[in-house]
């Protein structure tokens, strides 16, 4: 069954979303093994309980281009208790079961291409993953890609930025599905005062040439935050503000209410 027909779990939960008029989705951004798996383990719970509608789960990149400080820190910290991409998909696949919401791999291309393509869409598959984000895989070399990922079910989320042509938009918007994730602004990730000025626009531009749901982020921490973005996109992303929550956490007890606490906060 092809999940990008319409019959995956991140097609239904969109659907929900759009038909719900409660407001915008949440997709919430967490890197793989900080402070290590089995923690990792319980904060995938924890964010599915508290509402979470789509679990991103980061594998740590030793190169990362685009991530800022917050995040770069929890994939050292990743990294050092010796996380791997192998080691993610055994993880999603332990949890699947338990777990409601969407889960999709954000990746860089090296960990994928070392595994092997082929070998990592078979294991993503079997994993039970729903979408997957490789953050620097150039458009040109996408469609073979989503290829692999479409015949065993799984969405091949497109990031889509302000300075993306009309052109490669359009091209990315073919090639998409599941939803398209947008960000708001140029940079590195982390945590902002306020939501990004173009962000609309960015919004708009996709709306023109995609009935794709969007997802919007960089930047967004607060319920306020949340609230002006479902104004054009229907989920707001949050990454660097949870990954602080967990990273101030650390190995205390409480980091799974804390991180429950805060999803609670955001979608309130």
């Amino acid at each position: 069954m092809s999940r990008s027909g319409g019959q995956g779990r991140l097609d239904e939960t969109f659907r929900r979303i759009r038909g719900a008029n409660a407001g915008p989705g949440l997709v919430t951004y967490i890197t793989a093994g900080d402070p290590d798996v089995p923690r990792t383990e319980g904060i995938l719970r924890a964010l599915d309980r508290a509402g979470a509608d789509v679990l991103e789960v980061g594998v740590p990149f030793s190169d990362p281009l685009a991530d800022g400080p917050v995040i770069q820190r929890a994939t050292e910290r990743a990294l050092a208790s010796g996380t791997t991409l192998s080691g993610v998909l055994d993880m999603v696949g332990r949890l699947r079961g338990d777990i409601q919401a969407p889960i999709v791999l954000f990746s860089y291309a090296n960990p994928i291409l070392r595994l092997g393509a082929e070998q990592f869409a078979d294991r993503a598959r079997d994993a039970g993953v729903d979408g997957v984000l490789v953050l620097d895989l150039p458009l040109e070399e996408a469609d073979e890609f989503r290829q692999l990922l479409a015949s065993r079910g799984i969405d091949t989320i497109l990031l889509l930025s302000p300075t993306t042509t009309d052109g490669r938009l359009r091209r990315a918007v073919s090639l998409g599905s599941g939803f398209l994730y947008a960000i708001s602004r140029l940079g590195v990730t982390g945590a902002r005062d306020a939501v990004a000025d173009g962000a609309e626009e960015m919004v708009r531009r996709i709306r023109a040439v995609s009935p794709l749901p969007v997802a919007l982020g960089f930047g967004i921490s607060t319920p306020a935050h949340v609230r002006e973005v479902g104004r054009w996109a229907d989920a707001a992303v949050v990454g660097s503000g949870l990954v602080s929550v967990i990273a101030d956490a650390g190995a205390s007890d409480d980091l799974d209410s804390r991180v429950e606490e805060y999803v609670r906060w955001l979608k309130s």
